[in-house]
C-alpha cells in the first residue's frame, strides 16, 4: 500500500467525540465547503483552523499558505490539545483543520486537491467516528478506516469517500 499509511492504531478520540456531542449547532455554523466545493455537497464540517482572509491578496484560496483557529475552535480545547500535539510528534506545523462528517449513504465525488497549499502538506485523517463502513480511495487503493486510527493518504492522487453505513462517519482532517 503506497497511498495510505496507519500512523496510530488508537487514538483517545472519546474526549473530541464529548465535544462534538456538546456543540451539534456547529455543524450548521459555516457551510461554505458544501455550497462551495462540488465534490464536498454531501458533507458537513466544522472548520478548526482556516485560511487567513487577510493573506488572501488576490490570490486563490487553495493557493493561501497561511493558517488560524477559527472562531468555533474554542468550542473544542481537548481537539485543539490534540490537533497540536499529533502535530508535534509527527514533527509537522498545523496547517487547515476540520471536522469532515458524511451521513449514511453520502458521497465524496472523486476530485484531487490542488494548488499551492495542497502540493507541500500531508493529510492525515484521524477517525473520530465510525463503524468501518465508510470507504476511502486513493488512487487504486481502498480501505476502510476504524475509530481510533489516524491515517496519513496521498490526496495528490484521485481520492473519494463513501459511507454505505445506517451512520454519519466523523474524521478530523
Amino acid at each position: 500500500m503506497t497511498n495510505f499509511k496507519c500512523h496510530r492504531k488508537s487514538v483517545d478520540i472519546y474526549p473530541v467525540l464529548a465535544e462534538i456531542r456538546m456543540n451539534q449547532s456547529a455543524w450548521a455554523a459555516q457551510t461554505g465547503r458544501q455550497s462551495r466545493v462540488a465534490v464536498q455537497a454531501q458533507t458537513n464540517a466544522i472548520p478548526l483552523r482556516g485560511l487567513r482572509r487577510s493573506k488572501i491578496r488576490g490570490r486563490r484560496r487553495r493557493d493561501v499558505h497561511e493558517s488560524r483557529y477559527t472562531s468555533l475552535a474554542g468550542r473544542f480545547p481537548n481537539t485543539v490539545a490534540l490537533l497540536e500535539s499529533l502535530a508535534s510528534d509527527l514533527g509537522g506545523d498545523l496547517g487547515r483543520a476540520k471536522f469532515a462528517r458524511l451521513p449514511p449513504g453520502a458521497r465524496v465525488l472523486p476530485h484531487v486537491d490542488r494548488g499551492e497549499y495542497y502540493a507541500c502538506r500531508d493529510r492525515y485523517h484521524l477517525v473520530v467516528d465510525s463503524d468501518g463502513q465508510s470507504v476511502l480511495t486513493s488512487g487504486n487503493e481502498e480501505i476502510r478506516m476504524r475509530t481510533g486510527e489516524l491515517w496519513w493518504f496521498d490526496n495528490r492522487k484521485v481520492h473519494s469517500a463513501s459511507n454505505g453505513s445506517d451512520r454519519a462517519r466523523t474524521h478530523l482532517v
